[in-house]
């Protein structure tokens, strides 16, 4: 009977004791949970990169938004320092860095930064912006050119695949220096002698393609403004370009081995052609061209060195050519091969231009160029809507066909042009030219001739 009550007490002890205990237990495992799910959401974060800035007192390098100033790699831009490195230094920076949105190269506004002799080479990782809102200068003149470095160009961007030069800024070739070379054929009081020699071309694009210039402005190149050797898909629009009239050799635009190309809404004043167009060139359009004191727009020269060139499928439209030795000139020498086709000049508004209309297939620098039998075919030229007004030293049309492969399909519609001073109309010369007129012309065309010369039967033109 006593043991009886001594039972129910113990189990009663033993269970209060397990229940604290279980308790207990349950109050460390929560804890102990707690505190790990604690270190896994609360770590610090780095925190987001800071948006870009662009004012006039900072500088910024961000590879995220893919804006890359000079600055931050050490150019310095006070028109002195040389700040070649840090250019090259951002261009390589930009090409590998992976962005979505493409990268932009800055050259700030309110500087000017001197740059050497650069090959900015590609491919590149994605689209790449080199944009010119400051100036741009090379060393000034010949003598101040690093001696281990070629004189031929400046600034070369190779093998690029979309790309664009834009900006607001200026691109200033310094090349008083160079035009007056003894060796230059320059008319100013400083020449000595003629001849060619090296000087720089301010800006060249070699295998590349998907290119736009847009917007920029070049003054006193050294030798031709822009080239594009080997290129296509190039588009040129709003860009504005000048020299002095009797600055040599500064072409605007040169084309060598291109396609597909525009040049549109331009204004350019130097002192050879406003654009030139050179071999193995086809499928260019040029549109809303100012051009002008000048060489006018040129085909050419095609076949020196008696070489083969292919030209076709080009077209001048829109424009104005004013204060020019010529308006729209097709220029081969003697003894090339090849053939130019598919060509039309259209409302083209002339003003006091020495040669309007000019074909040149006896294009020679010297006085003893001899004659030779072979020559580059000029065929299917289209001249449409050409007016204004000439300058009376020469005739304001003048075909000059080779004596053995003569120009076929020479068509003229809808041409007026009058002497810029006085009252008496020169009259156009031919030789050996082949052609139609589809409307009256002032001054009236007679020296045409009809049809197709049977010299072409027994020659062997060189079609491309």
């Amino acid at each position: 009977m006593k043991h009886s009550h001594i039972l129910p007490l113990c189990l009663f002890f033993l269970t209060l004791f397990l229940l604290v205990h279980a308790r207990h237990h349950s109050h460390r495992k929560h804890k102990h949970s707690h505190s790990h799910k604690s270190n896994t959401t609360f770590l610090p974060q780095p925190p987001p990169p800071p948006p870009p800035r662009d004012d006039d007192d900072g500088y910024y390098n961000n590879s995220v938004s893919g804006i890359f100033d000079v600055r931050s790699f050490g150019a310095v831009g006070d028109g002195i320092e040389d700040d070649t490195e840090a250019f090259k230094t951002a261009w390589d920076t930009a090409c590998q860095n992976v962005s979505q949105v493409g990268n932009v190269i800055l050259v700030p506004r309110g500087f000017s930064f001197v740059v050497q002799s650069t090959i900015f080479t590609g491919p590149c990782q994605g689209y790449l912006v080199f944009k010119v809102d400051g100036t741009v200068m090379p060393p000034d003149g010949p003598d101040s050119w690093p001696k281990n470095t070629g004189k031929r160009q400046w600034l070369v961007f190779y093998r690029i695949n979309g790309m664009s030069l834009e900006g607001s800024g200026l691109i200033d070739g310094r090349g008083q220096k160079w035009w007056d070379l003894p060796c230059k054929p320059h008319k100013g009081s400083n020449a000595t002698a003629s001849g060619p020699c090296d000087s720089p071309i301010a800006i060249r694009f070699f295998m590349s393609s998907n290119l736009t210039v847009q917007g920029i402005k070049v003054k006193n190149s050294p030798q031709f403004n822009f080239r594009f050797d080997g290129c296509s898909n190039v588009h040129i629009d709003s860009i504005y370009i000048t020299a002095p009239k009797l600055s040599p050799n500064t072409d605007g635009i040169h084309l060598e081995n291109v396609n597909d190309v525009k040049i549109y809404n331009s204004v350019i004043s130097n002192g050879d052609d406003c654009v030139s167009i050179g071999s193995g060139s086809y499928d260019v359009d040029i549109k809303n061209i100012t051009c002008g004191p000048s060489h006018g727009i040129s085909i050419g020269s095609l076949g020196n060195h008696n070489s083969k060139a292919c030209v076709s499928n080009i077209t001048v439209r829109d424009s104005i050519i004013k204060m020019s030795d010529n308006g729209v000139r097709i220029k081969t020498w003697q003894g090339g091969s090849g053939a130019v086709s598919g060509v039309t000049f259209n409302n083209i508004n002339m003003i006091s231009v020495r040669n309007p209309i000019i074909i040149d297939q006896f294009y020679c620098l010297t006085k003893d160029c001899t004659n030779k039998t072979s020559a580059v075919f000029v065929s299917n030229i289209l001249y449409t809507n050409i007016k204004g007004t000439y300058d009376i030293k020469s005739p304001p049309m003048h075909f000059g066909c080779s004596d053995s492969v003569p120009c076929t399909n020479i068509t003229l519609s809808e041409i007026e042009l009058l002497p810029s001073q006085g009252d008496i109309v020169n009259d156009p010369f031919c030789w050996n030219a082949y052609g139609d007129l589809e409307t009256l012309t002032i001054p009236p065309v007679s020296c045409l001739l009809e049809g197709n010369p049977q010299s072409l039967l027994d020659y062997d033109v060189g079609h491309c």
